[in-house]
């Protein structure tokens, strides 16, 4: 099969009131930069100018993978934003899939989620589901005196550490911290609280929906990887819906293969890398994406020292 060549995305930026000006140097407050969005432009490459989505819908598993296909059709299964926290974000809990059905209807896919801290500040924190569970009447209760904060669990974060976001958890992140976040294909979230912000439009509160979805017993646990001594791949998270690995060294080169089976989404978060498949060959540099279709195969990264990549994908399983 001739191999489709990689090619680089043009995020989307959001500039919601938390954020800062390291995503966006000059724009302020840039707080969102939507990396992998299937409303994303292609930047390079015969595809320059059409959206990931409309290629996903022309070419299917030549760009998505054949597991990707099976578990979400011709929708780009996965959105990856990086988030520049300059305030506290909202308190905020997502559904799983059968409540975002329950909830919104047919087409709607719950939100499993994880963040990756890029960078932290000393003391920075996230805020990670309830200190001890509490039945639906009192939180029902707290939630609408406004008193939820006292029974939420606080949790200090550092530069490397991964969270896993289950659906159902309360969370939020604090000022200080720069996050690159994976997610199913869905932006589905209620929002709880707001630091009492005026609830502008866009930034309103969804009660009764998170009511509905929050569960009492969910909190998130920190993942810290190993200490780096040479060129390593190191897996970050894994679930149902999306892998996250992280791969850096000192002036090596990593072979790897999408066996057909998934794309591979490249994103830059410290120095810059190249990237090799059949001939072609290109740069990324710090918070630049790249994404390899799956049928683009083999391929090979080699990273300038002091690099960092991350690398997403679907699960490809045993066959």
């Amino acid at each position: 099969m001739t191999p489709i060549y990689p090619f680089h995305l043009l995020p989307e930026y959001r500039d919601y009131v938390w954020g800062s000006d390291r995503l966006r140097p000059g724009y302020s407050p840039t707080a969102e930069a939507w990396v992998v969005y299937e409303k994303d432009l292609i930047a390079d490459g015969p595809f320059a100018g059409r959206s990931l989505g409309d290629l996903a819908a022309e070419i299917g598993a030549d760009l998505l993978g054949k597991r990707a296909i099976e578990g979400t059709g011709l929708r780009f299964p996965v959105l990856i934003k990086l988030l520049d926290c300059a305030q506290w974000l909202s308190l905020q809990v997502h559904p799983n899939d059968e409540q975002a059905l329950a909830l919104e209807g047919p087409g709607f896919f719950g939100k499993t989620e994880a963040w990756h801290v890029v960078e932290a500040q000393l003391g920075a924190e996230i805020l990670c589901g309830l200190q001890k569970p509490v039945d639906r009447e009192e939180l029902s209760a707290v939630i609408r005196e406004g008193k939820l904060l006292e029974y939420l669990r606080r949790m200090q974060v550092h530069a490397g550490e991964t969270i896993f976001i289950k659906p159902g958890m309360l969370h939020a992140l604090g000022p200080g911290l720069l996050i690159y976040e994976i997610q199913q294909t869905s932006d589905l979230t209620y929002r709880v609280w707001d630091w009492d912000r005026p609830a502008s439009a866009g930034r309103k509160l969804h009660i009764e929906q998170s009511l509905a979805v929050i569960d009492p017993n969910a909190v998130a646990v920190a993942l810290s990887q190993p200490p780096v001594k040479e060129a390593a791949v190191h897996r970050l998270v894994a679930c149902e819906y999306f892998e996250l690995d992280k791969i850096e060294g000192q002036r090596c080169r990593f072979e790897a293969d999408t066996q057909g089976q998934t794309f591979h989404a490249l994103t830059v978060i410290h120095g810059q890398a190249r990237i090799e498949n059949h001939g072609w060959q290109g740069k990324l540099k710090k918070y630049e994406t790249l994404l390899v279709p799956a049928a683009s195969y083999n391929y090979a990264i080699i990273p300038e020292p002091e690099a960092q990549i991350l690398r997403a994908s679907i699960p490809v399983g045993v066959e």
